[in-house]
């Protein structure tokens, strides 16, 4: 059921104006964006029918802020930059927070976060609610198709990146010639392609995953433009990624743009359930 209202806590990117937008197209007709200060995009605060913004660190006033809106549906969406567990200063209850936690990756840091926020009687949606559009069937997505050669890394790789992200290290990883380049940890998918490819040249093949079981209510992934140059900046030949579990912002640029630097995209079938596209 499509909710009347809707609380968008955004991040850096263009996700969550496309959130915005699919939510704008289903029906939802108060939407308010609790945006992340730096991060957030102006075009999406002034897509809002009510916007705030709040620094990484303060949780505490962003969660009242949450208490009094009266909202009770919300998505997460958009890419809050890992260095700022670095480099922001934290209010009590996010310092309190995060001491808590023995291990400090996405998974345990943003689902600490939903709890907090669906203790208030806020329920969160899964990121990909409304996201349709932005989400690609099993197949070939470009006008060339994997290798062989490719093909035989792209199969290998998804085996070691459900593994790796099993273990909530990260969801991507560069493979060539069956040999592991990088693996994605806290830096996030673009540092790791450049590291990657740094080490293995032209012809790196990147995969990238969602676990078995993987909570689409935040960390799901996510492919764009941006990543597409960079591919090709880096010499990344073929990109693989899961069908129907992966967001493509702008899917027919992007493929437009891998067809012109001759980059194979590949979503796989898998026996995974797709990500809900409805709360």
């Amino acid at each position: 059921m499509v909710p009347d209202s809707l609380v968008i806590l955004a991040g850096r990117g263009d996700y969550p104006a496309c959130a915005l937008a699919g939510a704008r197209a289903a029906g939802v007709k108060r939407i308010l964006v609790l945006g992340v200060r730096g991060m957030v995009e102006r075009r999406v605060l002034r897509a809002a029918d009510e916007a705030v913004v709040f620094g990484a660190g303060e949780l505490g006033k962003a969660l009242e802020w949450l208490g009094r809106c009266g909202v009770r549906q919300m998505m997460l969406v958009g890419q809050i930059t890992p260095l700022a567990l670095f480099r922001t200063r934290f209010d009590a209850l996010t310092r309190r927070l995060l001491a808590e936690l023995p291990a400090k990756n996405a998974h345990t840091i943003f689902g600490r976060l939903i709890q907090e926020v669906e203790a208030r009687g806020v329920r969160v949606l899964p990121s990909s609610c409304f996201m349709g559009a932005h989400i690609p069937d099993a197949g070939i997505l470009t006008a060339r198709g994997p290798d062989a050669r490719e093909a035989r890394d792209i199969a290998f790789g998804h085996k070691v990146a459900m593994g790796v992200c099993a273990l909530d290290v990260g969801q991507t990883i560069l493979v060539k010639d069956g040999m592991v380049l990088a693996v994605e940890a806290f830096e996030g998918t673009n540092a790791t392609v450049r590291r990657g490819a740094r080490l293995g040249g032209k012809g790196a093949v990147m995969v990238k995953v969602a676990k078995a079981g993987h909570d689409m209510r935040f960390d799901i992934p996510v492919f764009g433009e941006h990543t597409v140059r960079l591919c090709r900046k880096c010499g990344v030949t073929a990109v693989a990624f899961q069908a129907h579990r992966l967001v493509m912002i702008d899917r027919p640029r992007v493929v437009s743009l891998a067809d012109r630097y001759g980059i194979a995209l590949v979503s796989l079938r898998t026996e995974l359930p797709p990500a809900p596209l409805l709360p």
